[in-house]
């Protein structure tokens, strides 16, 4: 079957999100036969957070074909309903409709074990190594490139967000996009957070294509503050969650463990990694795609198995500690605190724990919403209201409840130290600053007792 036909039939996947998701060209359903595409089913979506919230064991391919439907749905509306009639005329082109659902299917294809702990510890990118995958000689590539021979270019562009047109990439990346709608939905179902809901089938009716890429019409604008709100939520309550951070601290200084006991003795390189994870931990590596592409949470988790007897105390700890779920206890950072962080610093020093890996500084951030500013660092796609008159505002002035919300960044800063400490804290000065901490534990948002 040539890559341009449609199937005689449509496929479809059994979806707790949206019912189904259907596949109706040749060429989605090679793409997701990859072995590339494949892999995601050994990425979970949220790392470490099965830790906190049990349920949310759901992977990366759930999430990307998940995104995929919603472009599918969006760009099947807007070939309907606003395709282009005129050159210039600001409206949608029915070209461009499987480029939009090919982006959304691939968007993620790059990311590493453990996400976003993995790229900051091995200084890697998950999107620079999406597009390396699109053009590099991968399956991905070559079922591209048999489809339009500059397609793994048109299609890595929309990544990188330099694709000319700004309504393909707006619906792939921007603040209301096709991403962010599938993992939070999927995100709040699979962890039990009701409060990450909210009525995506009016956002997707009151979408439409204009000159400046996407904007919603009024009808549907409560549906965009519920979503914004439902963002905002998310974050406070599930992404930032002290014990899933807790727990990334532990997987990051018991893999910078690693690194350094590699470093110290090459030699034990793959006695200690295993030939597959052995490249990640070279120093001065840059990991080929193909090694990338066989890094996987499941290699990680056998290899963190296995030293859990390594003759190094430090590292067999801290990966009991991992595997068996015993985070590191944290305390905001605030002016309360600051004073004495490099105090209880010592204190852990004293109580035989070495700061290097028991001790952590870590800080959450988050822009729920903002409007575009064009000298801003990272200038952000605005969300556009269309009114009745055809002209268009943007979401927070028109909406009290997101204009509260714009441009208020959420941080949430904690410093980490051993949960033992509590019990088993040496003498008076830790009592003495456990004293100091209490009312910020007591107080602390994240209430105890409470998925922790």
């Amino acid at each position: 079957m040539h890559l341009l036909e449609k199937l005689a039939r449509e496929k479809v996947l059994r979806d707790p999100i949206h019912g189904f998701i259907h596949i109706q060209d040749q060429l989605i359903l090679d793409l997701i036969n990859t072995s590339e595409f494949q892999r995601l089913r050994r990425v979970q979506q949220l790392g470490v957070t099965a830790s906190v919230f049990h349920g949310a064991v759901h992977d990366r391919f759930g999430h990307s074909v998940g995104a995929y439907e919603l472009a599918r749905r969006i760009t099947e509306s807007f070939n309907q309903y606003y395709a282009s009639q005129t050159p210039g005329d600001g409206l949608w082109q029915p070209a461009e409709r499987m480029l939009t659902m090919v982006a959304a299917l691939l968007h993620d294809i790059g990311h590493g074990a453990f996400s976003h702990t993995f790229e900051h510890l091995f200084h890697t990118d998950h999107e620079a190594m999406t597009q390396a995958i699109i053009t590099g000689d991968t399956e991905i590539n070559h079922i591209l490139a048999a489809y339009r021979p500059d397609f793994p270019n048109e299609v890595a562009a929309v990544i990188a967000k330099s694709y000319e047109n700004p309504q393909v990439v707006q619906l792939i990346s921007s603040q209301l996009d096709v991403d962010r709608m599938d993992y939070l939905l999927r995100d709040a179902y699979y962890t039990g957070a009701a409060y990450g809901e909210f009525d995506i089938d009016r956002i997707l009716r009151t979408m439409k294509p204009c000159a400046t890429g996407i904007a919603f019409d009024i009808g549907g604008m409560h549906a965009v503050e519920d979503y914004i709100v439902s963002r905002y939520q998310m974050y406070l309550q599930v992404y930032f969650h002290p014990v899933s951070r807790g727990m990334e601290v532990l997987l990051e200084h018991l893999l910078v463990r690693v690194k350094e006991l590699i470093a110290e003795n090459p030699d034990t390189e793959v006695e200690l990694a295993g030939p597959l994870l052995a490249p990640v931990f070279r120093p001065d590596h840059d990991l080929t795609i193909a090694e990338y592409l066989r890094l996987d949470d499941h290699l990680f988790y056998t290899a963190i198995n296995g030293w859990q007897d390594y003759p190094d105390p430090i590292l067999a700890d801290l990966s009991q500690r991992f595997l068996n779920r015993k985070p590191l206890k944290s305390i905001p950072i605030n002016e309360l605190s600051t004073p004495f962080l490099a105090e209880l610093t010592d204190t852990v020093a004293e109580a035989g724990f070495d700061p290097r890996y028991y001790t952590a500084q870590n800080e959450a951030y988050d822009l729920p919403y903002d409007d575009y500013q064009p000298a801003a660092k990272k200038p952000r796609t605005q969300i556009d209201i269309v009114l009745a008159d055809g002209s268009h505002r943007e979401l927070s002035a028109l909406s009290t409840l997101v204009a509260a919300i714009k441009g208020q960044a959420s941080l949430d800063q904690r410093f980490f130290f051993p949960k033992d400490m509590l019990k088993d804290g040496p003498d008076e000065l830790f009592k003495a600053l456990h004293e100091r901490f209490r009312t910020l534990i007591q107080n602390d948002p994240f209430i105890p007792g409470k998925n922790n």
